[in-house]
């Protein structure tokens, strides 16, 4: 009896413990990420104190952003506004160029055929533009694929120019075992061109920009042997959302996120801090435009660790940190001098960010 009757104690306590393991009230569910609506200016706001910022600091970041000749800069958090301001005489509805930040659009796009099954990355570039697309022998030429334009090593001369005629793509390596900054990647547009059997402006228009709202008053510029794509800030701001969301857009996977996981991490051994078009925060290393060295520790190093970028000439950035749920967009001319994608201005400039948000 005695032994039944601690028995039935023992379970009578354990039976307490439980109903009683957690009465306190549940925490609030996490915010949804938001998307602004298609077609229209409506984009929900929340403000810099209910997050927590320190907003004694936000005038002298918006003074560095004026005399850095910023002309457009807005944040996001979990996909709202929290800043938005224009300078030096820009407004929410001037366009601006994107100039090497729209490389990403392309990277994108090349996704997107691939994963529609008009094209393989894998596969070598020849197979979609035919051979004598460069002036490498046949050999050397095969051996260039669709991953190599995503990932700046095709091994083509990148001093020889932003010419991308044949005559002008030059072999230097083997592909695969040289990292360079090349305007080669803009082959990419004829690859998808070719095999959706599309205009490379169509095909871009139906399955990226109007499926996330980006304004169609921008557009593909021809520059050159290039196009550069033009857009208002919020346009740059709601690709930069569709990154952070992983590729979907409110619900439709405009972008398959496995893709778009290979394309935001080290793409090839030579160059750590660069993906599918896309630079890299937090790496080892890194290497910079129009240079072979190799540097050490991180590009951007008061950045986030876990940030990707968009990075343009004249200082056109996309910032996209997934660990505090932001994307920060600024256009404008030159921030102090001259420079193809990285600058001292990135360091900077998130020192100041980095006093308001921390």
């Amino acid at each position: 009896m005695r032994l039944k009757y601690l028995l039935l104690i023992s379970l009578l306590s354990i039976f307490i413990s439980c109903s009683n393991e957690d009465t306190s009230t549940p925490s609030p569910m996490e915010e949804a990420m938001y998307f602004p609506p298609n077609n229209t200016t409506t984009w929900e706001t929340k403000t810099p104190e209910s997050l927590g910022w320190n907003t004694a600091n936000i005038a002298t970041l918006y003074t560095y952003l004026s005399d850095k000749h910023t002309k457009g800069f807005i944040v996001l958090h979990n996909g709202k506004i929290v800043m938005e301001q224009y300078f030096n005489g820009h407004s929410s509805t001037s366009l601006w160029y994107w100039a090497s930040a729209g490389k990403t659009l392309t990277s994108t796009v090349t996704g997107i055929a691939e994963q529609e099954g008009f094209l393989n990355v894998n596969n070598k570039v020849s197979d979609y533009l035919g051979t004598g697309w460069t002036s490498a022998t046949l050999a050397k030429e095969n051996l260039i694929t669709c991953k190599h334009l995503l990932s700046m090593n095709s091994g083509l001369d990148d001093a020889a120019g932003d010419d991308v005629s044949p005559a002008n793509l030059q072999y230097v390596a083997d592909a695969g075992t040289r990292w360079a900054y090349h305007n080669v990647y803009v082959k990419l547009q004829d690859v998808v061109a070719q095999a959706t059997g599309q205009t490379w402006n169509n095909y871009f228009n139906t399955k990226l920009r109007d499926k996330i709202g980006m304004s169609i008053n921008g557009g593909w510029i021809p520059n050159g042997d290039l196009s550069v794509y033009w857009s208002n800030t919020r346009s740059m701001a709601r690709f930069g959302l569709l990154a952070l969301a992983n590729g979907n857009w409110n619900g439709t996977q405009i972008i398959n996120s496995t893709y778009l996981n290979n394309a935001t991490n080290t793409s090839q051994t030579i160059n750590q801090a660069y993906g599918y078009l896309w630079w890299l925060n937090g790496k080892s290393s890194y290497h910079l435009p129009q240079t072979q060295l190799q540097f050490n520790g991180s590009i951007i190093p008061s950045a986030p660790s876990d940030m990707y970028c968009a990075l343009g000439k004249n200082d056109q950035k996309i910032y996209v940190v997934p660990s505090k749920k932001l994307v920060i967009i600024r256009m404008g001319e030159v921030a102090d001098g001259v420079n193809f994608a990285l600058s001292d201005f990135d360091e900077v400039l998130w020192q100041k960010i980095n006093a308001v948000i921390n």
